[in-house]
């Protein structure tokens, strides 16, 4: 696994001197998107303050429970029989953390990952910054016809040979990041930095049924066809910008999401939420990371009025979904508990700056 030679023009005595010394470029892989899954496996590459390689590191980690999605990381219970526990790779990883900036493709969800893992082994990952590169894109303004991963490898020519293999993933971010990095530099953009704030405490919760998912002794590289239950919650209508889910409300999903989109619906099925393959007038809520297009999905919200936000702010959303029957608190619905408006959710011409999100819930992206 090379990486490709630096063509950028950016030199140390151009750089900008706020900008970080170092850098962790991060890709872990998951039994899933909830507060209760695990990692699985987990890459990092350090890179010096001119986004240069100075080594790399990968781990397979023993979850003690269901891999989950096998045929999208493949990572069987047989393989990860034997791996190391997260406390036993916990030191290590955060000998490669500590002092650097968290890089990631969707940020928010590595980090939560590995902020949860520590907290459950009762310790504190030593990073205090994170930087998102579908965030560092829209900063650059590139081009991207979407926000996943091989969109912004195919951008700066970066072969990616093994998608949901951590340490490729890793390879291709890094390799991505460095000419983003620099044109950065060159341009004088501020990077998109944001705190990580580590959990100081964790309750570990029985984990509860994921809808769809096998055991992996049951699961191939081929995902099996299957058809969701029917929600068990009344549609309460639409979704309220600036308030809550509820339970039983219509979701529909369109485009490219960085997420794989049929885990973001089991996402949606778990929280109560009825996943609708068309958008009709009983739809509560549009998810689009591109509601300017002209499909069919976009095309019926903007006639029916229909609520659209990205996958960002939906899975904020996701974090707090109201109970089927339960009263909205008075003066309205009201933003979820622990939940902060975002540029991702608020009408056109209504720019909110951006905030941090509560680590150890479910993940969003910056």
């Amino acid at each position: 696994m090379t990486m490709l030679d630096d063509q950028t023009q950016t030199t140390s005595a151009a750089w900008p001197t706020a900008y970080p010394q170092g850098y962790a470029v991060v890709d872990v892989e998951t039994t899933g998107l909830a507060r209760d899954d695990r990692i699985i496996s987990a890459a990092v590459y350090r890179l010096d303050a001119l986004g240069n390689v100075e080594d790399h590191w990968y781990t397979l980690v023993n979850p003690e429970r269901d891999p989950g999605p096998v045929w999208i990381h493949g990572l069987t219970s047989e393989v990860l029989e034997g791996a190391p526990l997260f406390p036993e790779v916990a030191e290590e990883l955060a000998e490669r953390l500590d002092g650097r900036v968290l890089v990631a493709h969707n940020a928010i969800f590595d980090w939560s990952m590995i902020a949860r893992e520590y907290a459950r082994a009762e310790r504190t990952a030593p990073t205090r910054q994170r930087l998102c590169t579908i965030a560092l894109s829209k900063e650059l303004g590139l081009p991207l016809p979407n926000h996943k991963l091989e969109s912004l490898a195919a951008h700066f020519g970066v072969v990616q040979q093994r998608a949901h293999h951590a340490l490729d993933d890793a390879r291709v971010l890094a390799e991505a990041f460095r000419p983003s990095l620099h044109a950065a530099a060159r341009d004088g953009v501020r990077l998109p930095l944001l705190e990580c704030r580590p959990l100081t405490e964790w309750s570990d919760a029985p984990s509860r049924p994921r809808v769809g998912y096998q055991p992996s002794s049951r699961q191939g590289s081929w995902r099996p066809s299957r058809k969701r239950p029917a929600c068990p919650y009344p549609n309460p209508g639409r979704y309220e910008p600036g308030g809550t889910l509820r339970q039983g409300m219509r979701v529909a999903f369109s485009g490219d999401t960085s997420i794989d989109r049929e885990l973001l619906e089991d996402r949606a099925v778990e929280a109560g939420l009825h996943v609708a393959t068309s958008v009709s007038r009983l739809t509560s809520l549009l998810v689009t990371n591109d509601p300017e297009s002209s499909t069919s999905k976009t095309v019926k919200a903007a006639s029916f009025g229909t609520p659209v936000v990205d996958e960002a702010a939906f899975t904020q959303l996701l974090r707090d979904v109201t109970p089927a029957g339960a009263e909205p608190a008075a003066g309205g619905p009201g933003p979820a508990r622990g939940a902060v408006p975002t540029e991702h959710s608020v009408p056109a011409g209504r720019p909110v700056p951006p905030q941090e999100s509560a680590p150890g819930l479910f993940p969003v992206d910056e």
